[in-house]
């Protein structure tokens, strides 16, 4: 009698169990379609911001004033460092890609690589310096100096209430002249997000 109930309680106790969980779906939808499910910073915010700064710093004078002063040449751009400052784990490197990606778009001005990325072409053409042909290598001293380097940070606020909850990022940009160090523009892209739990 004792195994008829102790089995009747695990078949009840399983079924109860299974009948508690949930089956996990996955759709696709269109990459452009914005989903704020935590209110955390995502992929919408990251494109909005380099739209609206791309747009912002394009638009300015500063490119007219350098195409005269160098007979209708394009200024040349370096994305540089975008420090995250928020509150919360950002890959600024998504941003920065979204930014780069802006520019070239656009077409305005001329974008060349930084950093890591800047290293692995110099290691590519150390390397063609002792394995190519004299007919394809590349020659040291032909890269494309950048006039202008951009560069900024992302910040936030939280204003918390119950279950309430403002979250307020704010970017900043500026682009600073490479060889007087003389800022040339700033600009800012805000994005307040309200949560109620």
């Amino acid at each position: 009698m004792k195994n008829i109930s102790k089995l009747s309680f695990i078949a009840i106790l399983i079924i109860a169990l299974s009948s508690c969980t949930t089956k996990r779906t996955v759709q696709r939808v269109d990459p452009n379609k914005q989903i704020d499910l935590s209110g955390r910073w995502n992929d919408s915010d990251s494109k909005m911001a380099a739209d609206a700064l791309i747009e912002q710093v394009l638009g300015e004078r500063w490119i007219p004033v350098f195409e005269q002063e160098h007979n209708g040449a394009k200024p040349v751009v370096v994305v540089g460092l975008v420090k995250n400052k928020s509150h919360e784990h950002i890959d600024a490197e998504t941003f920065i890609k979204d930014i780069e990606k802006a520019i070239i778009r656009n077409g305005s001005v001329r974008l060349v690589q930084a950093g890591d990325k800047r290293e692995e072409l110099r290691g590519e053409r150390a390397g063609q310096q002792e394995f190519a042909s004299s007919e394809t290598v590349k020659k040291w001293g032909q890269e494309l100096g950048a006039d202008f380097m951009m560069h900024g940070t992302i910040n936030s606020i939280i204003d918390e209430y119950n279950k309430e909850k403002v979250v307020y990022y704010q970017i900043d940009l500026e682009l600073s002249n490479i060889e007087t160090n003389e800022i040339v523009w700033i600009g800012d892209k805000k994005i307040k997000k309200f949560i109620n739990n």
